[in-house]
């Protein structure tokens, strides 16, 4: 079978400590303690030492950052087994020098990423963890399930140390649900609740440059309606539906082409209505409920690009529009909300947060180069998983592009 490391990787110095390509697919994960608040510089040093005569797949830093010592379709030297370490994948993480080893909370998180990871790319739903030894190595896991497994097991040593040993229950549990909620792949709302206003913005900004690139529509104008029509993520519609804009069940006839929605999930809930003579009407409605925020995001695009009212478009002129004052004007005329004040609303909202630096800019010269930021990543400047992805794309960058040279320098 074909192997792959993970991307979660920001340093990388192969140790010539590992027997080869494994004689077994991956279907265990072995997290180890390194017996020190290490970095993963300094680990990636003691592996690459053949007098040290052990490695392991993968490092955790003080800091959780991660190492890549041995790819993984080799065989680390981790685990004083050579069945176990063929099979499994071997983290070592910071940890103090003393019983039980504890692992700070940066270094838990970080192998709950790992963990999540390796599991995705090998195929695995589920990561078990079976205490009896005797059951837990003669356990044969299904196709989808992964195993935990300790070194503790195979030499009269501690390792993991008992701060993590009794742990990894709750590890397996978590990762577990990770993985189960994967499918429904993306960013939920509800990872959005205890945020600041500013920390949201901050989280999904990138998100509305992405989709300006696609949809044409100005990222700035896009945010201020996610921010107003669901109070930063935080209303009941997008906690409860990902629905970050009041997208109802039922639009212009549902008429309209490239939406996302599934066209069953509703959430049905009370809704205030303004009228002409700026009373209020309150009704049930029934609202399209969504798997992520940017499911979310793309239906609400879809439907400003192709809804119509008659045979022409609601929304036209919209799509290429530079100037927000002038977008949020041809959604309000087009009919999207009845708030009488809904241009005044959208208009301050951008200029309170400056929200045009989202917009997606002209290319320009001054931008670097693809090398020049892959070797940024790799040195940890862009930081991890969904945070480097949402960084570089709000920074104007493909970061397809840029992770693909990241691989291929690593690999």
């Amino acid at each position: 079978m074909g192997y792959t490391n993970s991307k979660l990787v920001v340093y990388k110095k192969l140790s010539p400590n590992h027997s080869g390509k494994r004689t077994h697919a991956i279907d265990r994960i072995t997290p180890h303690c390194v017996v020190g608040q290490c970095t993963a510089e300094g680990l990636g040093s003691w592996f690459a030492k053949t007098s040290t005569q052990a490695s392991s797949n993968y490092g955790i830093d003080k800091d959780g950052r991660i190492g890549l010592y041995v790819d993984e379709k080799n065989r680390s030297w981790c685990s004083s087994s050579n069945a176990n370490d063929q099979r499994a994948v071997t983290i070592e993480c910071a940890s103090d020098t003393k019983e039980p080893y504890t692992m700070n909370s940066k270094v838990y998180a970080t192998l709950v990423k790992l963990c999540v990871d390796i599991c995705k790319r090998n195929g695995k739903k589920k990561l078990l963890w079976i205490s009896n030894k005797s059951k837990a190595l003669n356990y044969v896991p299904k196709s989808d399930e992964m195993i935990l497994t300790v070194h503790r097991w195979f030499a009269n040593k501690s390792c993991p140390g008992n701060w993590l040993y009794s742990r990894l229950d709750k590890l397996a549990t978590e990762v577990t649900k990770q993985l189960s909620s994967s499918t429904a792949s993306g960013l939920k709302a509800s990872s959005l609740k205890d945020l600041s206003d500013a920390d949201v913005i901050k989280k999904v900004g990138a998100l509305f440059t992405a989709d300006m690139k696609k949809s044409g529509i100005l990222a700035s104008v896009s945010l201020a309606q996610f921010i107003l029509e669901s109070s930063y993520g935080k209303s009941e519609l997008a906690q409860k539906a990902n629905n970050c804009f009041g997208m109802k069940k039922s639009l212009s006839g549902n008429t309209w082409s490239g939406s996302v929605w599934d066209g069953k999930s509703v959430y049905t809930k009370k809704t205030k209505e303004q009228n002409k003579d700026g009373s209020y009407t309150t009704i049930t409605a029934d609202f399209r409920k969504y798997p992520s925020v940017e499911d979310s995001i793309a239906d609400h695009s879809a439907y400003l690009l192709g809804a119509k009212n008659g045979s022409k478009k609601r929304y036209a002129g919209l799509k290429g529009c530079k100037d927000y004052k002038k977008a949020a004007k041809i959604i309000k005329d087009g009919g999207y909300a009845t708030s009488l004040t809904y241009v005044d609303k959208l208009c301050s909202i951008i200029e309170k947060w400056k929200l045009t630096q989202y917009d997606v800019k002209s290319s320009s010269s001054s931008k670097k180069s693809i090398d020049t930021l892959a070797k940024e990543v790799i040195a940890g400047k862009w930081g991890n998983g969904e945070e480097r992805k949402q960084k570089l794309t709000a920074a104007g960058y493909d970061y397809n592009a840029v992770q693909k040279r990241v691989n291929e320098i690593l690999s």
